[in-house]
């Protein structure tokens, strides 16, 4: 694991479901994750996608230490479901003076303790649930859909590299093998488009094609 501020380097404490999912995101965007639990079998399930997994008993600071925890940009403790572990895990990853520390909560109390400490919280169930009933509120409930075959449709944000190009200049499909089915500009969503669209700030593209190809468009644009 990098040193500190050499490239951007993520901590995720705790492999249920979703620590695992989160290690399995950051990995395949490239980014160097150390991935902690206490049980073998998921710590085993994540060097599919890790070389820094590994199986830690007690979350104290000697230990954390020593799987280098301190030299991440970002850690991320998943362990929502013990309330007291997460409290004094969290305490543990801001003494050891993380630069950003994001902690999960199951419950609004056990969020404002863990804000109280000083580390950004996330209810993944229940900001799932808000995120679901906005998109039905505004029919637009679709941020991506994967499909069979590794195909993906992706809403994503344009960014300075494309604003001011057309359709055409962006050249999407000879890039990287992707077809634009819808641009949302101002609210308005069009899916009839000419080929000499420029690209504005503020749009959102609607994006199909293989989920690689999908994430290096999305990658290059950032």
């Amino acid at each position: 694991m990098k040193k500190k501020g050499s490239s951007a380097s993520f901590g995720v404490i705790g492999l249920g479901r979703f620590g695992s999912a989160l290690v399995e995101c950051l990995a395949k965007s490239e980014k160097e994750v150390i991935a902690i639990d206490k049980d073998e079998s998921r710590v085993k399930e994540a060097r599919k996608y890790t070389d820094f997994a590994m199986v830690v008993g007690a979350l104290d600071q000697e230990s954390l230490e020593e799987v280098g925890i301190q030299n991440c940009d970002t850690v991320v403790i998943c362990i929502g479901e013990q309330t007291d572990v997460s409290i004094l895990t969290t305490m543990t990853v801001l003494k050891l003076n993380v630069p950003n520390v994001i902690a999960k909560a199951n419950s609004l109390i056990h969020g404002e303790v863990l804000k109280q400490l000083g580390a950004r919280v996330v209810y993944p169930e229940r900001d799932m649930a808000i995120r679901v009933g906005k998109g039905l509120i505004h029919n637009s409930f679709l941020d991506s859909v994967t499909m069979e075959g590794d195909v993906e449709i992706r809403w994503i944000q344009v960014t300075q590299p494309l604003v001011g190009s057309t359709i055409r200049e962006a050249d999407l499909r000879g890039k990287y093998n992707l077809n634009i089915i819808a641009i949302e500009h101002n609210h308005r969503t069009d899916v009839d488009f000419p080929a000499n669209y420029r690209f504005q700030a503020g749009d959102v593209v609607c994006v199909i094609g293989q989920t690689t190809n999908v994430e290096r468009f999305e990658k290059d644009i950032q």
